[in-house]
């Protein structure tokens, strides 16, 4: 079966976005340690998933080739096969770009029972909070940066019970950012 992961950029207190979802937070440049480190996480993956929201500015920015980035992973962003997550799109605006909607534990579990590689979730934060209530991820990887915003749109969501989890990994960048590789503690 495949692994199906998170790998989300968040602040020290949590927040993948400021409240209207601002990223003004985000260090950038990365370091070259930090791309490494990311590119080796993405080698393995062959379908994107992203919730509509993130996916009406990811697929056109990726699309139009952001400056600063690699023609590589350009490349590799726009070649690999995406997933929208939607209850409002019947149909996809993009090339290629399959849409999905419905009960997402019976979205996730069909993507995982397709052949292929791993499969990456980027967000939004509806997507990223209602994968982690559910359950329904293998993997998070938290690439965490040196900033407190104190309020914003959460990684986590605010539940009645708590997550638990197990650290496979940590490492901090050059350019400040530090990764924690989390797997759920199903026991």
């Amino acid at each position: 079966m495949r692994t199906f992961k998170l790998q989300v950029q968040t602040t020290l207190d949590g927040f993948m976005g400021g409240p209207n979802g601002e990223l003004d937070w985000v260090t950038v440049p990365w370091s070259d340690d930090l791309t490494a480190y990311v590119t080796a996480l993405d080698d393995p993956v062959d379908t994107i998933v992203l919730g509509r929201k993130l996916a009406e500015g990811f697929i056109p920015a990726w699309q139009a080739g952001p400056e600063g980035e690699t023609q590589e992973s350009i490349d590799q962003m726009n070649n690999t096969p995406k997933v929208v997550i939607s209850d409002t799109l019947t149909e996809s605006p993009w090339e290629g770009v399959r849409v999905a909607g419905g009960d997402l534990a019976e979205i996730v579990a069909g993507l995982k029972s397709e052949p292929g590689g791993d499969i990456i979730a980027y967000g939004g934060s509806t997507l990223v909070t209602s994968l982690i209530a559910g359950g329904l991820l293998d993997e998070l990887h938290l690439l965490v940066n040196p900033a407190a915003i104190g309020s914003g749109l959460p990684v986590f969501p605010d539940t009645e019970t708590y997550g638990r989890y197990r650290l496979v990994g940590a490492r901090s960048f050059d350019c400040g950012i530090a990764a924690l590789h989390l797997e759920p503690n199903r026991a």
